[in-house]
């Protein structure tokens, strides 16, 4: 995830005086999703299934609440999911997508650095599996967000049935494997890894990753 929302608020690193942090907070509580879910006025989810004192609740809470405009391959617009890569590569390389694609749509022509940080978690589970031959309906990786809307539809399916999440290759890297967890209870353990720098290229479609620190083992 970006490296800027790696922490829960980033008025905690403002210098305002006292009232002004407060009013900011009481905007930001009224405007920041995972927020208005965690106070129960997100019907889709709420503080039921959302996680609270344990280690990196609000990165985790964010996953499943912050669900963008047009939700994701498995995800609608109302309820979000935890998103993996079994390897770092292949999350790597789902990052690098969506940042090449929001920097064209925005008709920047020149490299944009940007920080993000990894989150390894452990997921346990009923996970429904794809197969990249006979599933493909749901693993088109064009047009965005059009070819979100099979895999949407089977997830909201899978979520009635009970299922945790899906196990699907990826998209975006040709021998990668993805994960879609549904639930937050089912996201366990979850613990910072690196801290990476991606330089984009809109115009050449060229990324690069740096690592910029690792955390002790």
């Amino acid at each position: 995830m970006p490296a800027k929302y790696a922490d829960e608020s980033v008025l905690e690193n403002l210098q305002l005086e006292p009232a002004t942090t407060y009013l900011l907070s009481a905007l930001d509580a009224a405007t920041n999703e995972r927020i208005v879910a965690e106070s129960g006025n997100t019907p889709e989810i709420g503080p039921r299934e959302l996680l609270f004192g344990v280690p990196e609740a609000a990165v985790i809470n964010a996953a499943f609440t912050h669900s963008g405009p047009f939700g994701g391959r498995f995800h609608s617009a109302g309820r979000g999911a935890w998103y993996a890569g079994v390897r770092l590569r292949t999350s790597q390389a789902e990052v690098a997508y969506h940042r090449l694609r929001f920097l064209r749509d925005s008709e920047i022509d020149e490299p944009v650095a940007s920080e993000y940080q990894d989150f390894v978690a452990d997921l346990w589970g009923n996970f429904h599996r794809l197969s990249r031959t006979k599933d493909s309906a749901y693993l088109q990786p064009e047009p965005v967000p059009q070819c979100y809307r099979p895999g949407q539809a089977l997830a909201q399916k899978l979520l009635a049935e009970g299922f945790g999440g899906i196990v699907y290759p990826s998209a975006r890297d040709p021998e990668g494997t993805c994960i879609a967890c549904f639930r937050p209870a089912l996201v366990t353990s979850p613990r910072r890894g690196d801290l990476l720098e991606l330089s984009a290229d809109p115009v050449t479609g060229k990324c690069r990753w740096k690592k910029l620190f690792s955390p002790a083992p």
